[in-house]
């Protein structure tokens, strides 16, 4: 199955977080989404690797997603080495996607920078045809896609584009949602956490106001790249 846009995230919910906006919006424009989750978030506080799996499958189904899977790398522990390149690789090329969207280039948690360079790395060695792969036994060929774009998380980054989520803005609150163990839930008697407290999903709102308003919409997603992106008129920006 080749997909327009696929998101490369470190753990279950950083794409629901950062940008399931976008991924709904494409959706909702004909497009085919998908995620890669590098690890299961076993390291997480607060529920199990099972129950992260089953949230995170419903997660998917409330954004239209085409594929979610999940490559079972060790949370905290993985690093970026040619074992986990390949893993990455393997998935780039089996949903040839036009655009990835990656972690945040740095964040407050070290899985994501990591995870930042995993998947950019990973994008330009899937382009490479001496690079030789294997997928449910049969040969991939090389596929790199044309842009990677990252995601902003917990720490502000001034982002280089802004996308206008404001339509899809209650599908990823949903999509957020489905994270039951994860966020603010008052019947919960697990411990609190860095995200399960309301003002974490108070500010994941204000950020999502903050960038609409940069571009005069209700709500926004901001991204930064590492390669300026190029358009054809000067008109493709309006």
């Amino acid at each position: 199955m080749k997909l327009d846009i696929l998101a490369l995230a470190a753990h279950p919910d950083d794409v629901e977080l950062s940008c399931a906006g976008t991924l709904v919006k494409a959706v909702s424009m004909g497009k085919k989404a998908g995620i890669v989750d590098f690890t299961q978030g076993e390291l997480g506080t607060r529920g199990t690797p099972e129950i992260r799996m089953q949230e995170a499958q419903a997660s998917a189904k409330i954004m239209g997603l085409s594929a979610r899977e999940n490559l079972g790398f060790r949370d905290g522990f993985f690093t970026n080495d040619e074992a986990h390149q390949l893993e990455v690789i393997k998935m780039i090329r089996k949903y040839r996607p036009e655009i990835v969207l990656a972690n945040a280039i740095s964040d407050r948690h070290s899985d994501h920078g990591r995870a930042s360079e995993l998947a950019r790395e990973a994008c330009f060695l899937a382009g490479l045809t001496m690079i030789k792969t294997e997928h449910e036994g049969q040969k991939q060929e090389a596929w790199r896609p044309k842009t990677v774009y990252h995601y902003i998380q917990s720490i502000p980054h001034d982002p280089d584009i802004i996308v206008d989520v404001s339509s899809a803005w209650s599908t990823k609150l949903a999509a957020i949602k489905a994270f039951k163990s994860q966020f603010h839930d008052p019947e919960s008697k697990e411990p609190a956490t860095y995200i399960s407290s309301p003002e974490f999903l108070n500010m994941i709102e204000a950020r999502g106001i903050h960038y609409g308003h940069e571009i005069g919409v209700k709500y926004g997603e901001g991204f930064t790249v590492e390669r300026t992106p190029g358009v054809s008129s000067i008109f493709d920006l309006v």
